[in-house]
């Protein structure tokens, strides 16, 4: 490999194999790539400067394998500023692109497309409201680019009229952007109902020629306004981007009077290099200065407490909009908090949250007495009714008890000073009267909590307590019961090639090397449950699915540094978590859609409308060959991937395992029962019978270091026992003990022997995903 030292922007990169193909229909280099990025950056920078950059990666070119990366990877240079934005139970540096040396080394590493939000981060790094809005107008079959524009210019009379002036932006892929400027004011929501507003209003107008319906079936001879990407969560190819395509071409900024032009298309990356030589930028105007976007945006003060928090595994509330200050009369409550210590919970309503303290020994009521109180994260307003347990493994797991409650009014509030008086139940902890505090910060989180010494008359108090919110006290937890997933049946390449059903037509699909999951979304909450009925939602808390009320089918892999699926290093996120990798969702069927049920559907009945739906950034549809399995199981081996599905396209959706559904491995794995271990050498399996009795299928002793099976070893003591659950031959008993046969491992192996036990079995990871029951040879 060779490497060259260049300088850009004051610093000294390496970079690698300049004269790599990237775009190899075109001869586009790396090189190429680097001089576009390095010309326009002048013009990109502005669009992009304080916006989380999320790439689209082609490390073998636009050929290879694709893959998202939202993260800073570990190998970038550390002056390469960044960007956080906090999940439910991750927080993710993103990269923020401020000069041409950051953009320089996105080439070195194929970051061909850059993708960002419509809002920006402020110097303190917190999240601004839009300071713009897009419509993606993405043509049905049939549609030309003099259409798109036609559509386009009536988008664009709408926006004039409420004041917007807007920029269209030719995609370089298929469609047209765009972009008109916002002052900051409004948050993400307003601006995407805005956005879906228009879009609906000129279906309504032209329904011959404009959906605002995602369902690519609904397309044909229309534009679909895509009006779904100003929600802050969702990004969009930035103007100047490279795209992926097969040649390189760019989502390049135009002019009005450019869209006028009946040859309108797409410009590549050279003509735009020229354009911007020319000093042609239409979207300057939307670029970064100061006070582009009006006043500062409020921040969410949520952000924090949601980071800590997953939904789908507690009953506190986890709202996902930001709070705004509400009319009538400020509330407390305080908490009794049985968690790791026993603590209260000391709450006062303020600009739309519940500004939170923790107090150790609990609220004074003796003015000799002051208490530690430590500041904690801001809380929903919804969060002053909860009652109950907050589960094991969660942030603040324990019991939480209402001590006490009510109004309250705010004497003083400054940045180290609150003082309030609190009217509490009649028959709460605060004795049914009012009662005056004080908290006095003192360094940092910690202040004092002080009962003040000049109280209110000690009489009760006529204050009614404040009622609950109708909505947001209902806890997702447990409510999703997942499908059984549908299963193949083992075949060969010669089972295949010669067909086992007469009259039988198939699809092949891909096998991925992952967990297999059903993932479902619904009132909000998205949840990926495998095929044992396990939650593994933590593993991607913010995924984005397709549709917002739907069950998918599929697999959760993770990618390599190579651009392929990787079983170990999937298997080393579930358990240690923090590898440099990007998880994928591979959604290869669609279970129900709204309150309809698919399973009853043919399978190409239910990939018709899965492939209508658009991938997001965290999730693939991957395609389906219709040719050949040879043609099938070349793609396979060029992949790299485990194998090939057929699927008989006239099927429909069984739980269990089918005959209707055939896999071919390309690799030999299989999945087997933990029975026994020989310490420090090797490890006893079980595979259970067609019949489901569990039979002794032999030993596996590679695979691990011996730091890892030993680890392996502690893990399974847990569930040790004085007896072989199955039948071992003396030679293997001799020095094992045993355990339990509850772990399902998965293993690479050679082969089976004819007695069923394996051959050359290697170690590959638990497979908690499956229960011992879900295991058969297959093999």
């Amino acid at each position: 490999m060779s490497t060259t030292k260049v300088s850009v922007g004051g610093r000294t990169l390496s970079v690698s194999n300049l004269d790599k193909v990237l775009y190899p229909e075109t001869g586009t280099t790396k090189a190429d790539v680097m001089r576009y990025y390095l010309e326009v950056a002048d013009v990109l920078i502005p669009q992009v400067r304080d916006r989380p950059v999320t790439r689209k990666r082609w490390p073998e070119g636009v050929d290879g394998q694709s893959f998202f990366r939202k993260d800073l990877e570990t190998s970038a240079p550390s002056w390469i500023r960044t960007g956080e934005i906090e999940h439910k139970t991750s927080t993710n540096a993103y990269p923020l692109i401020d000069g041409p040396e950051t953009l320089a080394w996105l080439a070195q590493v194929a970051a061909l497309e850059l993708h960002t939000p419509q809002w920006r981060f402020d110097s303190q790094g917190t999240a601004q409201n839009p300071d713009r809005l897009v419509l993606d107008l993405d043509p049905g079959e049939g549609v030309t680019m003099a259409e798109i524009a036609e559509v386009a210019r009536w988008c664009r009379e709408i926006l004039d009229d409420m004041g917007l002036t807007c920029v269209p932006v030719t995609s370089g892929s298929k469609g047209i952007h765009l972009y008109a400027g916002l002052d900051g004011s409004a948050e993400a929501a307003a601006v995407s109902q805005v956005a879906k507003t228009l879009a609906q209003a000129l279906e309504e107008e032209h329904p011959d020629r404009v959906t605002a319906v995602m369902r690519k079936t609904e397309r044909a001879g229309k534009v679909f306004l895509d009006w779904s990407q100003n929600n802050g969560k969702k990004t969009t190819v930035s103007p100047y981007s490279l795209r992926g395509r097969t040649r390189p071409m760019v989502a390049a900024p135009r002019t009005w009077d450019e869209l006028e032009d009946p040859d309108l298309r797409h410009l590549d990356f050279e003509e735009v290099i020229a354009r911007v030589a020319e000093g042609i930028d239409p979207i300057a105007s939307l670029g970064s200065g100061e006070g582009d976007a009006g006043e500062a945006a409020p921040t969410d003060r949520l952000t924090t407490y949601r980071s800590m928090r997953d939904a789908t595994k507690t009953g506190e509330p986890v709202p996902e909009a930001a709070p705004t200050p509400r009319e009538g009369e400020p509330i407390f409550v305080i908490g009794e908090h049985d968690a790791t210590r026993l603590h209260w919970d000391f709450r006062l309503e303020h600009e739309g949250v519940l500004v939170s303290w923790a107090v150790p020994k609990g609220p004074p009521l003796d003015p000799d007495l002051n208490r530690l109180a430590v500041q904690t994260e801001d809380h929903p307003y919804e969060y002053a009714w909860f009652e109950g347990t907050i589960p094991k493994g969660q942030y603040g797991a324990g019991t939480v008890k209402i001590w006490d409650i009510g109004t309250c009014e705010i004497e003083k509030w400054r940045d180290d000073e609150v003082i309030a008086v609190l009217y509490g139940r009649a028959d709460g902890g605060l004795g049914g009267i009012p009662r005056r505090y004080a908290l006095i910060r003192t360094e940092g989180d910690n202040w004092l909590l002080k009962f003040m010494k000049r109280q209110p008359p000690a009489e009760p108090h006529n204050r009614s307590a404040p009622a609950a919110p109708e909505v947001g006290k209902e806890s997702n937890v447990g409510k999703l019961e997942p499908p059984a997933p549908m299963l193949a049946t083992t075949a060969t390449e010669a089972d295949i090639r010669l067909g086992l059903k007469d009259g039988a037509t198939y699809a092949f699909e891909m096998k991925w090397d992952g967990y297999r999951i059903i993932a479902d979304t619904r009132g909000g909450t998205t949840r990926l449950i495998s095929r044992n009925g396990k939650d593994y939602t933590r593993l991607m808390p913010h995924i984005e699915l397709p549709l917002a009320d739907a069950t998918f089918d599929g697999e959760l892999v993770a990618i390599g540094a190579d651009g392929k699926p990787n079983f170990s290093l999937l298997h080393h996120i579930d358990k240690e978590g923090g590898a440099d990798a990007e998880l994928r969702y591979m959604a290869f069927d669609l279970l129900r859609v709204e309150n309809r049920d698919l399973t009853g559907a043919t399978y190409d009945e239910r990939r018709g409308e899965l492939e209508a739906l658009d991938a997001t950034d965290s999730v693939t549809i991957p395609p389906a060959y219709r040719g050949s399995f040879a043609a099938a199981w070349r793609v396979a081996e060029e992949m790299g991937l485990e194998g090939v599905v057929a699927k008989e396209t006239s099927s429909t959706y069984r739980p269990g395992r089918s005959g209707d559904w055939l896999k071919v491995k390309r690799a030999l794995h299989q999945a087997v029962v933990v029975v026994g271990v020989r310490e420090g050498k090797s490890l006893l399996v079980a595979v259970p019978d067609e019949e489901g009795e569990l039979r002794y299928a032999g030993r596996v002793g590679t695979g691990f270091t011996s730091g890892q099976l030993a680890q392996i070893e502690r893990d399974l003591r847990r569930i040790k026992r004085k007896t072989p659950p199955v039948e071992v031959p003396a030679a293997d008993a001799g020095d094992a003990w045993w355990v339990t046969p509850k772990r399902v491992a998965e293993v690479a192996l050679a082969g089976a022997t004819g007695g069923r036990k394996v051959r050359q079995a290697s170690w590959r990871g638990w497979r908690d995903d499956l229960d011992p029951q879900d295991v058969r040879w297959e093999v």
